[in-house]
This record gives structure tokens, C-alpha cells and sequence, in this order.
């Protein structure tokens, strides 16, 4: 599973908590995060964005294995929880945009690129496909050109991209 896909599949558990760390955010009992995903089903896991047949079947498989439910039962029982904060969006603006980034950016480093296009409610995919609404194309772009090209996903430079945000 990539980062975007893990982001987007975070955003998926219900966050409750009667602990609130003094780092912000909430703390998540690993006790409650095992019960949540062994309840969905591959099908609800599929309706993720990004999530496909594959992903799907790994995930539900991998929280139904008596040694990983082990695992996680052990983690719980020690206290150990998962700190999680929601993504701050400051705008709307990139809703229902999915971009990809490809080559290198001069004046902003691909993990900021990344953070703004969330901030302004966008995706951000680590492969391109007809789903693809925009490939961000730096100096030196790499296959992901070549298949955006041959998807005929509109590709912008990054001056464009700066002024989108």
C-alpha cells in the first residue's frame, strides 16, 4: 500500500477517543482499530479511493490473521495507542482533482507539493491513470509522463500547478 492510499484508508476510522495527548490530535486504542477493520468487509474496504481487488484482499486478510490479531491484541493490552490527526483543508478549491508528480520541482519540494494539494482538498496518486486529472510534470519526468501522455491526462509545469494553489 502506498502513502496515498494509507492516508486515504486512515481517513476511514472513526476517531474516538477520551484521550486527548498533550501533541494535539487523538489517541486511538489499538483494541478499537482491530475490532473496526475486521468488520469490514473486502467490498467496504474496496469503496476506499485507491483501494483495489488486491489491496482490498491483503488488508482484510492481514487484520483476520491469528498471528497479526496477536500481534495487535498484545499492543492493546499494554496500553499502546495510535496518535491520529485529521487533515487540516484550508480550501476547497482541488475537490475531486487527483494529481501525480512527476520529475523534479524547483521551487517546492515534492513532499510540500503533496501537502498543499491536500490542504486544498485534492488527491494525490503515486501512479497515473484515466482517473488522473492532472500530472504536475517537473525537470526530468520519468515513465509517469510517458503513460500520461499516452492516457491523454493534461499535464501542467509546475508554474501552472504554483498558481492552482
Amino acid at each position: 500500500m502506498g502513502e496515498e492510499t494509507a492516508l486515504r484508508f486512515a481517513e476511514q476510522f472513526p476517531r474516538k477517543s477520551n484521550v486527548n495527548p498533550p501533541t494535539g490530535g487523538q489517541m486511538t486504542k489499538v483494541g478499537q482499530l482491530l475490532k473496526f477493520f475486521q468488520n469490514l468487509s473486502i467490498e467496504d474496504l474496496q469503496k476506499i479511493p485507491d483501494v483495489g481487488p488486491k489491496v482490498a484482499q491483503s488488508i482484510y486478510e492481514w487484520f483476520h490473521n491469528k498471528i497479526n490479531i496477536g500481534f495487535l491484541e498484545k499492543l492493546d493490552k499494554v496500553g499502546i495507542g495510535i496518535l491520529s490527526q485529521r487533515l487540516n483543508v484550508k480550501s476547497q478549491r482541488l475537490v475531486g482533482l487527483s494529481f501525480v508528480l512527476t520529475g523534479e520541482l524547483k521551487s517546492i519540494s515534492r513532499d510540500e507539493a503533496k501537502e498543499k494539494i491536500r490542504a486544498f482538498g485534492g488527491a494525490v496518486s503515486e501512479s497515473i491513470s484515466k482517473k488522473t486529472n492532472y500530472a504536475v510534470v517537473g525537470k526530468n519526468p520519468g515513465s509517469k509522463y510517458d503513460k500520461a501522455r499516452e492516457l491523454g491526462v493534461k499535464m501542467i509545469k509546475e508554474r501552472e500547478f504554483l498558481k492552482m494553489i
